[in-house]
């Protein structure tokens, strides 16, 4: 048998490696966010909540008065006032945002890992090289799905908008895109993208760092085997720091999204994510920056463990290794 033939008769997952473990990954953050998807427009929703700089704005003068609620009753009122199907408005960017994302901070966590970096003679990751791979790898598979994650933070206001007598921006996820591009230009799809890397370099310090150390410290060190009880265990740890790390950069991220921009696309409220910070901490509190955190934390528990239970179990189906 020749090379190419051989090459031929072998498994797709070992003839195209990382298009495959991009498209398994993918796969599996597109079943996670459907399911948790109404828990993130809840967060969102709340994080723009009594948001300081709309006040100085004129939004308060204009006789828009801000409606404080709970994580509770932000969902029952977006179930009451817009309707069930609402809780899923902005899942299509989502969607997309995360085939993007998580394909390729997953492709490149792994090539760090066993290509660059390298493990330890135990086959072990030491701890400050899974933080360097997680950040870089959600740092870069973040700024690649940049635009989707504007689309997906803009739409998820839009029945906000529809409640307070605004009229709607958006007829769909395609028209989004195109409008964001006429108003803003290439730059415009980017919006935000600064704060937007930096949550998802947090994020990923405390998802993916989180779920190989701890997989990897119980596969070496108890008895525990490499089944869905271990990557259990994993996924809930790594989701609970991932929110503790991320929500702040998040709350920054979804205000620098949502603010009005002028003709030129330079934001009217904020005039980077640094100066969001600081006017966020200055007008409502070091507390505002985890506004959304208990939504944000119960959404991110359950989307780890859908996430790798998913994933773990897609790959040993398709004959690729574990993670």
């Amino acid at each position: 048998m020749s090379p190419a033939e051989e090459e031929k008769s072998l498994p797709l997952p070992e003839r195209w490696p990382q298009a495959s473990k991009f498209a398994l990954s993918a796969c599996a953050a597109a079943v996670a966010e459907l399911v948790t998807f109404p828990l993130d427009l809840t967060k969102t929703r709340l994080q723009v909540q009594g948001e300081a700089a709309v006040h100085r704005n004129g939004a308060a003068a204009a006789g828009q008065a801000v409606a404080y609620r709970g994580m509770l009753r932000t969902a029952a009122g977006i179930v009451q006032e817009e309707g069930v199907r609402k809780l899923w408005q902005g899942a299509t960017p989502a969607v997309y945002r995360h085939i993007v994302y998580s394909g390729v901070r997953m492709v490149v966590y792994e090539h760090l890992r066993d290509s660059v970096l390298g493990r330890s003679e135990d086959e072990s990751f030491p701890f400050w090289k899974a933080v360097v791979g997680g950040m870089s790898a959600g740092a870069i598979g973040q700024f690649f799905a940049s635009p989707t994650d504007l689309v997906k933070v803009q739409m998820q206001m839009e029945g906000k908008r529809k409640l307070e007598g605004k009229p709607l921006r958006f007829r769909g996820v395609h028209h989004a895109f195109v409008k964001i591009l006429a108003e803003g230009g290439i730059r415009g799809l980017w919006a935000g993208w600064v704060p937007n890397v930096q949550r998802a370099a947090l994020v990923n310090m405390g998802d993916l760092t989180t779920y190989d150390s701890v997989k990897h410290f119980l596969l070496l060190n108890t008895p525990l085997v490499d089944n869905s009880v271990t990557h259990s265990v994993a996924s809930c740890c790594s989701g609970l720091v991932a929110a503790v790390l991320g929500t702040p950069a998040d709350v920054v991220k979804t205000r620098i999204m949502n603010q009005p921009r002028d003709k030129q696309g330079r934001g009217l409220l904020y005039k980077s994510s640094t100066d969001c910070l600081i006017q966020t901490v200055q007008g409502e509190g070091f507390m505002s920056l985890y506004k959304g955190f208990i939504p944000t934390w119960m959404r991110m528990a359950p989307w780890s463990l859908v996430f790798w239970l998913t994933y773990e179990q897609i790959r040993r189906i398709c004959g690729v290794s574990s993670f």
